[in-house]
């Protein structure tokens, strides 16, 4: 049986604050989910009982939905407080509320009957009987675990037509089945399946030999020895399949899962209808949060506008900006590859970052809450969540309240306030300015790595265009051999991909007061192809000739 119509999917980001729901509501979630601390598997939410009314009555305001998380697995002392949550959803009235539990799902659909209940992935719910079932028990949606591979989602779906599907296209992965981990227990005696996992898999490991007598020796390998012997795990079952464990100086990452990135396939789950995009994230930032959710919106946005011209490499190039650890398909296209951990290094990373997020716009200009450090030269890229057009601005200067005179480097702090006045963007309307970056939108810089990290995105690259099939898996181990190199070399040294800090050099984007740009010579024919352009949209290749 299929669907009649294919509805719009709906994009469903995290808000793990005010603040962060405010900014996914504005850079274009068609929902949000969230929850307190005590009651949602995530004991670092920052939302207050207040927060929750607020957060649902700014979302309502702008047309966007509420999904209250009450997912966690009970103990005979948490029913108690089940009973104060659900006096809470008659007064606050979310758009539908998350449950794992089968006792917790019969016992507020008993108590609260007009309430749309959703099914948690942590119910881990992976054919389509199982989506039957909650169907039959009267369950709105069913969220579906990330174990789920496509081909079995078209299944579902195409059985399940009449019960909302919610699948993950975005986030970090566990190493384990959904959540269900013991490491974060025996590691750091926090729970991981009940919201408060220390993520012990992205830790690093080390080989120890215990001797007879019960003491611990550290392995050193050498240039002598580390050709005469390979460590590696054989499972009971499996004798004779033997998974080397890798080491450098550091330690080994042997469980550490790369994160999820399906937009390169995103035009499959619109196809088929599946009802709600998720995307993982309630700890991320604001920043995470306005660049995931901008690239999904837009993503979305064009696909159903011309489907069979969709391409999703501008959308993926947006998505590189903010930290990862490096993307893959998962479980999409079945049993997973070795492309999907990354054995080598766990540190998120990007060639760019948070730098601020606007608090005010008045007559004058913007207030800015500075979140990294600013120095002179720097170059800030306003991102709209009204329009695709960001907006670039070059500072030597910062005005910084509690300082009387202008300073050159702004440090980040609680609370630490810059003014940006309307009258350093030169080539900008004001009344546009004022209108497209409204409270709360973001502001990022970019930032400079080492060597060895920008081997590690080059690697990261790499297995993206080896699992979509454009890239020889031949290149792969060079790829890792380069990369390991800049680790054994210990290269520190920090660069940054174009000139976009400091008072030398230019990236020739045309940036709202650059000093360079806009007067040197050598950019005069550079500044009369950006005429025929917005600013900010210069290319590399026209840089070429620019003078």
């Amino acid at each position: 049986m299929t669907r009649n119509k294919v509805k719009r999917s709906e994009l469903l980001m995290p808000a793990g604050s005010l603040e962060r729901l405010k900014v996914g509501v504005l850079y274009g979630a068609d929902a949000v989910y969230l929850g307190t601390p005590d009651m949602s598997l995530r004991t670092k939410s920052k939302f207050s009982l207040e927060d929750v009314k607020e957060g649902i009555k700014f979302a309502h305001e702008h047309g966007v939905r509420v999904y209250l998380t009450l997912n966690l697995f009970t103990h005979n002392k948490d029913i108690p407080k089940i009973d104060a949550y659900i006096e809470t959803l008659r007064d606050i009235k979310p758009d539908g509320i998350i449950i794992a539990d089968p006792g917790v799902f019969a016992y507020v659909q008993e108590r609260v009957p007009e309430f749309n209940l959703h099914i948690s992935t942590q119910a881990n719910v992976c054919s389509w009987i199982t989506v039957d079932f909650w169907k039959k028990q009267g369950a709105e949606l069913v969220v579906l675990a990330r174990e789920v591979t496509f081909s079995e989602l078209e299944e579902i779906r195409e059985r399940c037509p009449d019960v909302k599907l919610e699948t993950f296209v975005h986030g970090a992965m566990c190493m384990t089945y959904s959540g269900r981990c013991l490491l974060s227990n025996f590691m750091a005696e926090r729970g991981a399946n009940q919201g408060n996992c220390a993520n012990s898999c992205r830790w690093q490991y080390k080989v120890q030999l215990r001797l007879n007598d019960g003491s611990l020796k550290e392995l050193k390998l050498s240039e002598e020895n580390m050709e005469l012997f390979e460590f590696v795990l054989e499972e009971g079952h499996r004798p004779g399949d033997l998974m080397p464990i890798e080491e450098d100086s550091r330690g080994s990452y042997i469980l550490n899962s790369k994160d999820m990135c399906m937009m390169p396939k995103l035009d499959d789950y619109l196809r088929i209808g599946v009802d709600s995009l998720k995307i993982e994230g309630r700890n991320k930032s604001p920043y995470y949060m306005a660049v995931v959710a901008g690239a999904y919106r837009n993503a979305i946005d064009d696909y159903y506008k011309d489907p069979e011209g969709w391409n999703p490499k501008t959308y993926m190039r947006e998505l590189e900006t903010v930290g990862n650890r490096g993307y893959t398909f998962a479980f999409h296209d079945g049993r997973l590859k070795n492309y999907s951990h990354n054995y080598e290094n766990t540190k998120t990373m990007a060639s760019w970052e948070y730098a601020g997020i606007i608090r005010e716009v008045n007559d004058n200009g913007f207030v800015i809450e500075v979140k990294n450090r600013l120095m002179e030269g720097e170059v800030l890229e306003f991102l709209s969540p009204i329009t695709r057009q960001n907006v670039l601005l070059r500072m030597y200067e910062f005005d910084v309240t509690g300082f009387s005179e202008p300073q050159k480097v702004v440090h980040a702090a609680p609370k630490k306030f810059l003014r940006i006045p309307f009258a350093l963007f030169g080539h900008e309307n004001i009344e546009d300015l004022k209108k497209n970056f409204p409270p709360f939108s973001i502001i990022r810089r970019e930032t400079s790595l080492t060597e060895e990290e920008w081997q590690r995105i080059k690697l990261d690259r790499l297995s993206q265009k080896i699992e979509l099939g454009e890239a020889s898996e031949e290149k792969y181990p060079q790829r890792v051999e380069k990369l390991r190199e800049t680790i054994s070399e210990e290269i520190m040294e920090r660069r940054s991909k174009t000139s976009r800090f400091g008072v030398e050099g230019c990236c020739g984007k045309g940036c709202n007061g650059c000093l360079m740009f806009w007067n040197d010579q050598q950019y005069e024919k550079a500044r009369g192809l950006l005429a025929k352009k917005k600013h900010g949209e210069l290319l590399e290749r026209d840089m070429r000739d620019k003078g």
